[in-house]
């Protein structure tokens, strides 16, 4: 039988469904768990279990998610486990402590690591105890960057695990240019969201602080008073983002300059009609995975210079990348691509093959399928594993 993978995240798991589908045409039966509606993955023949896990605080409520995953694993019987996201990458190794080989992948550091709040900095010694500790029942791990494997390597943050860079989780070049065929006309989608004959900023993201959007607003207001048919398309959600959400007083402050669409599933079609893409994170990222779609829409791309970032936009080649929570250089380095549209253009162009080349989804695919059979080849039977599981959780 096809060995089993039941990969673990948190709410917007869905997104990696066309991972999923990618390691099972590579042999592995494969199945998820994520806090997120089921819908999507029963659509793909993908088999689900729903969990939660708060994801602004830790205590009690993360020993309930404990609990559950490892509910969830015993009923499985998977054969290996990979986790992304930082919750779910520290209570699957805590819960199940070495009954199944767990694979995490570090997609970012997130906001512990990328704030400078009282409350994130008190945070960091518990994180960095918790990592130490996960690490104990961690089979391997990966990166999406190699700024993250070096921070887990100067803090002995990995134990005995293995570890590698794997860059992003793919992105499936096929389906995005289906989808940019398919799209529709820029004409109509500029008329729908009122943009007429302007120049088009597109970010695509969370609309928290942590990912710049204060920032980027400031900025906004910056470029308006020097091109002001600038357009600025915030496209995400930020409803759902609790206390980090930035103020919806403060995004309608800047109309009609700046338009939030909430969250979107055209964005092969956004990205279309821009003529630049601002990425202003503060977050140490993972591999972002908008500055791909950006990349392979043939955009020109202006982010912060921050981890994770740095690895898809090469400074004046492809895009610029400025200091973040800076929005003047973020403003500067927007108008400078906007006033120089030729060479925008030439830049954005080089980045659809970079993505192809270094984050198609066949390659990411074959680099995770490695990892796992690895693994598996040190692995033990599923009798084995759940009678593992039972002694430990009788102890």
């Amino acid at each position: 039988m096809a060995p089993h993978l039941l990969c673990v995240g948190g709410e917007d798991h869905a997104l990696r469904i066309p991972f999923l589908l990618a390691l099972q045409n590579r042999g592995l039966r494969v199945s998820a768990a994520g806090t997120g509606a089921a819908g999507a993955f029963a659509e793909n023949g993908i088999s689900y279990h729903q969990y939660q896990f708060d994801r602004f605080g830790v205590g009690l409520s993360d020993s309930a998610s404990m609990g559950q995953l490892a509910q969830v694993v015993k009923r499985a019987c998977p054969d290996v486990i990979q986790t992304f996201d930082t919750k779910p990458n520290l209570l699957a190794p805590l819960a199940l402590r070495g009954s199944v080989p767990v694979v995490r992948t570090i997609n970012g550091m997130g906001w512990v690591f990328s704030s400078t709040e009282p409350r994130a900095l008190a945070f960091r010694p518990f994180y960095l105890a918790m990592q130490r500790l996960a690490a104990c029942w961690t089979a391997a791990t990966v990166f999406q960057n190699k700024a993250d494997k070096s921070f887990f390597h100067r803090y002995r943050l990995l134990g005995k695990s293995l570890s590698t860079v794997i860059g992003s989780s793919g992105i499936d070049t096929a389906a995005f240019e289906t989808a940019q065929a398919r799209m529709a006309s820029p004409a109509v989608l500029r008329a729908e969201l009122g943009l007429d004959d302007a120049e088009i900023v597109v970010t695509v993201s969370r609309l928290t602080v942590q990912k710049g959007i204060a920032t980027l607003l400031e900025a906004a207001q910056i470029v308006h008073q020097v091109r002001p048919k600038a357009r600025f398309l915030l496209v995400g959600p930020r409803e759902s983002e609790g206390p980090f959400a930035i103020d919806q007083a403060l995004i309608e402050r800047h109309a009609p300059y700046v338009v939030a669409t909430g969250a979107r599933s055209d964005i092969p079609a956004l990205l279309g009609i821009a003529d630049l893409f601002a990425f202003p994170t503060e977050y140490r990222e993972g591999i972002p995975r908008v500055l791909l779609e950006a990349g392979l829409a043939g955009v020109p791309i202006v982010a912060s210079r921050m981890p994770g970032c740095d690895d898809v936009v090469v400074e004046d080649w492809n895009g610029r990348l400025v200091p973040p929570r800076d929005p003047r250089a973020l403003a500067a380095a927007i108008l400078d691509l906007l006033q120089d549209s030729a060479h925008a253009k030439i830049m954005g162009q080089r980045s659809i093959e970079m993505v192809r080349q270094e984050f198609d989804l066949n390659v990411v695919a074959d680099r995770y399928a490695e990892v796992y059979s690895h693994l598996l080849s040190l692995s033990r039977s599923c009798d084995e594993r759940v009678a593992a599981y039972s002694s430990s959780a009788v102890q």
